[in-house]
């Protein structure tokens, strides 16, 4: 077996920060910097920013986009007259009048949104035979996706990270070798028309819409649907967070559309096949996280309005597709909601103090706000539950989780526990804060009998690192599990590692990328369970980027003892990004 040369570090109950060398890890972009390119073209060279120094660009290869459809935009005299009026509005009033004068904030100013391996990359058509250091364990057989966020235009306001265009990067691991990697955007149709009139028209959802300039663009854009110039109709989401695999389709999601169907080829290109409303059977967006049981094989979901309601319903998809019932869920304001649990009976829905008020746009703020007046609280709803009624409130004040890990029922002790990170402050991924951003790996119990709450942090006081985005094994989701797998999101917002936790006694035992490389969430591929040992019996696949070196490349660690088995040079850059998942052959071979 090979040498293994990447820098790796495993402890056990210690946070040790890395000391400086000095070196740049980073680089920094202005907004009018971060367009795709022709193929072979680097990035264009940085402009220094107010927040960190400039660094040397990275070298981007790119590839020239697959055939598509609408690529110029036919338009009438009228609609011609018009987009020229309301270009000329946009250019001499709002970006200049409204935008200007005021400056961006941290949280949507692109020179920090997507800067370094934040900034985006263009398409890489599928490259065969990477080169492998160490060994790749055989049993893992089929392809690792992520979904992560990547505009393919400049941003000509505020940009916050969330607001990017989806692509996907795909790596086929097959009898001990990496096959090929493919990126692609997900062809959505916000994307598609934009790349039909070869410009951003769709309002940024957080980056964009503060304030009056917020205002000023929502009205842009519906003036320029009035006048036929894009088509709102057609689907406004980006696809840029969660991944899912479930019954023969690969899904990208957003929570502000439905689902975009994705598929593998067999030559490990992507193709965006479209919209997927599950047959005609979805009819409202769907959050990014659905929770797939591994016992009964449905797909759980949510769906949130931030303007009419119901605010929130609950619905679920059968083994073979079929949409279940929606359930309303009253709430008093519209909620953001993230993520939700579920267990073996129940689903747990979160209901924090993130809430939109679209009316804080009329005072010049942001539309998401921390409403402290309001009492975080979980509904505890059972899954085949036929309306709202069958919803037990239980109040859990001050938490915020944007992420859930698990959840179980104990009924010895009549309680639901919820494994989740709570983050404070609560809304400082969308708003500025002087506050040091804090996400506490918590244990939450919910008692069912009582309507009580406890919290705890599963860490020690010692030991307390952020941890976000990961998973536990998906073998068990909604069962009791005893370990997670997460990202150590630190220098927030960058990943340095990720961790193994034990939920049980608190012990951390962390993976540790080395100085100057930063990942994203570990992605748990569990053995197959007649031949499993154990929980935590299978492999950790996590993308990773070596800012001095400007290379990417994809870790296989095992996940029982933490310790690095194979490591996969990347032909391209592979930007930080959101979600995972592992699509097994067999899964493959049955795609629609």
């Amino acid at each position: 077996m090979q040498t293994l040369t990447a820098p790796t570090s495993v402890s056990i109950h210690r946070h040790t920060p890395r000391p400086s060398t000095g070196r740049p890890n980073s680089v920094r972009v202005t907004a009018r910097a971060v367009s795709s390119a022709p193929s072979g073209a680097a990035t264009r060279a940085p402009a220094p920013s107010h927040f960190a120094p400039a660094k040397p660009a990275i070298a981007t290869p790119k590839a020239p986009a697959p055939a598509r459809r609408d690529e110029k935009k036919k338009l009438n005299l009228f609609q011609r007259a018009a987009g020229m009026a309301l270009d000329a509005f946009e250019e001499g009033f709002v970006a200049n009048v409204l935008e200007r004068p005021h400056g961006l904030s941290k949280t949507v100013d692109p020179a920090i949104q997507i800067a370094g391996n934040f900034a985006p990359v263009g398409e890489t058509p599928p490259t065969h035979a990477l080169p492998v250091t160490g060994r790749i364990p055989p049993f893992i057989d089929g392809v690792y996706a992520r979904n992560g966020a990547n505009p393919h235009f400049d941003p000509v306001a505020g940009h916050h990270l969330f607001d990017g265009d989806g692509m996907v990067h795909a790596l086929r691991i097959r009898n001990g070798a990496a096959e090929s990697y493919a990126s692609r955007f997900t062809a959505t149709e916000r994307l598609t028309q934009e790349r039909a009139l070869g410009r951003p028209i769709f309002p940024k959802a957080i980056g964009e819409l503060h304030g009056h300039s917020g205002i000023a663009r929502l009205a842009l854009f519906y003036a320029r649907a009035a006048c036929g110039l894009v088509d709102p109709s057609r689907g406004t989401g980006v696809a840029n967070a969660g991944l899912v695999y479930f019954n023969g389709h690969l899904l990208a999601m957003s929570e502000d559309d439905i689902p975009y169907h994705v598929r593998v080829g067999e030559d490990g290109d992507l193709a965006t096949v479209g919209r997927y409303d599950f047959a005609g059977q979805l009819d409202c967006p769907m959050i990014a996280h659905p929770k797939l049981d591994p016992a009964t094989g449905d797909l759980h979901a949510l769906s949130y309005d931030v303007i009419k309601k119901p605010y929130l319903k609950y619905f679920y998809f059968a083994a073979d597709g079929t949409k279940s019932p929606d359930v309303e869920i009253p709430l008093d304001q519209p909620t953001m909601i993230h993520d939700f649990a579920i267990t073996q009976n129940f689903v747990v829905v979160p209901d924090h103090q993130v809430v939109f008020k679209l009316q804080e746009m009329l005072r010049g703020g942001s539309p998401v706000v921390l409403d402290k007046a309001k009492t975080s609280r979980f509904g505890i709803l059972p899954k085949r539950a036929s309306d709202s009624s069958e919803m037990l409130w239980v109040d859990v004040p001050d938490c915020f989780c944007f992420h859930l890990w698990n959840a179980w029922e104990e009924p010895a002790t009549d309680e639901v526990v919820v494994i989740g990170s709570c983050m404070t402050p609560a809304d400082s991924i969308f708003n500025d804060s002087d506050e040091p951003l804090q996400s506490v790996l918590t244990e939450i119990r919910l008692n069912t009998r009582t309507g009580a709450s406890t919290r705890r942090p599963v860490l020690a006081a010692a030991d307390q690192v952020n941890l976000e985005v990961g998973m536990v094994n998906s073998n068990l989701l909604g069962r009791k599990t005893r370990y997670a797998y997460l990202a150590v999101a630190e220098p927030w917002p960058k990943v340095s590692g990720f961790a193994k936790v034990d939920l049980a006694t608190g012990e951390l035992t962390k993976f540790d990328y080395g100085e100057g490389r930063f990942g994203g969430e570990p992605c748990f591929v569990p053995m197959d369970p007649a031949l499993s040992r154990g929980e935590d019996d299978g492999y950790i696949l996590t993308f990773v980027h070596d800012e001095a070196a400007g290379t990417s490349e994809l870790l296989v660690v095992n996940a029982a003892d933490m310790r690095l088995e194979a490591t996969i040079q990347l032909p391209s850059r592979v930007p930080y990004g959101f979600h995972g998942t592992f699509i097994t052959a067999s899964e493959l071979e049955s795609q629609a």
